[in-house]
C-alpha cells in the first residue's frame, strides 16, 4: 500500500526563483506543491473526504465572518504565499487584513503573493506528519503570522500559535477566539 505522506525532494541547491516555482506549479497543476524555507520541494497528497469537508467548513466560517466585517481577504488551501523567509506555503485557510493586502501590486496578487497571512488554520489529516505541520506553523510565525491554529483531530487538541509567544495547546472540545486579529470571530470545535 502506498503512503500518502508528502513526497519531499531536497532542491536546496537548485535555486528555483519565485517565477520558476510559479511556472513549475502552472505546468504541474495536478500537483499541490510547496517549498520550505530550507528549499525542500514538497508534493502534497490530496486529502480524504472527512478532512476536505472539515477544511471547507472552517473556510466558510472565516468567509462568513469576513463578509460581515469586511476587514480582509480569505484564501483557500490552493493559494500559495511566498513568505519573507523564502518558503512558498499553502495553508488550509488563510486571512490577510485589507491594509496589508492593498499594498500589494496587481501582478503580486495575480501570482503567488509575497506576503505572510495574518491568520491561518492548518488541519491535520489522518496521514499528515504532526512534526511537519508544526514546522510549517513555526515558519509562518517566523514570517510575521499574528495568529494560527493547528487543529489536530487525531490528538483531540489545537495548538495556538501567536507572534512572539510560546505555543498554547488546548484540548477539544473548545471554543477558539480570533482575538484582536479577527475581532469577534469564534470557532467552536467539538470532539472529532
Amino acid at each position: 500500500m502506498m503512503s500518502s505522506e508528502p513526497i519531499i525532494l531536497n532542491i536546496q541547491n537548485v535555486g528555483l526563483s519565485n517565477e520558476q516555482f510559479y511556472q513549475l506549479c502552472q505546468v504541474n497543476d495536478q500537483w499541490r506543491l510547496e517549498e520550505t524555507a530550507q528549499g525542500e520541494l514538497m508534493i502534497m497528497p490530496p486529502v480524504g473526504a472527512i478532512s476536505g469537508n472539515r477544511e471547507s467548513e472552517f473556510n466558510a466560517d472565516v468567509v462568513i465572518w469576513n463578509r460581515e466585517t469586511k476587514l480582509g481577504k480569505v484564501f483557500s488551501s490552493s493559494t500559495v504565499f511566498i513568505l519573507p523567509n523564502g518558503g512558498k506555503r499553502s495553508p488550509d485557510v488563510a486571512w490577510i487584513a485589507n491594509e496589508r493586502w492593498d499594498k500589494l501590486t496587481l501582478e503580486e496578487k495575480e501570482k503567488f503573493a509575497p506576503i505572510c497571512p495574518d491568520f491561518v488554520i492548518e488541519l491535520r489529516s489522518r496521514t499528515d506528519s504532526l512534526s511537519q505541520l508544526q514546522t510549517k506553523m513555526q515558519e509562518y510565525v517566523n514570517s510575521g503570522l499574528k495568529l494560527g491554529w493547528l487543529i489536530n483531530p487525531q490528538n483531540q487538541q489545537v495548538e495556538i500559535y501567536r507572534h512572539s509567544q510560546p505555543v498554547e495547546v488546548v484540548s477539544l472540545p473548545t471554543t477558539l477566539s480570533g482575538e484582536n486579529v479577527l475581532p469577534g470571530f469564534t470557532l467552536e470545535l467539538p470532539l472529532f
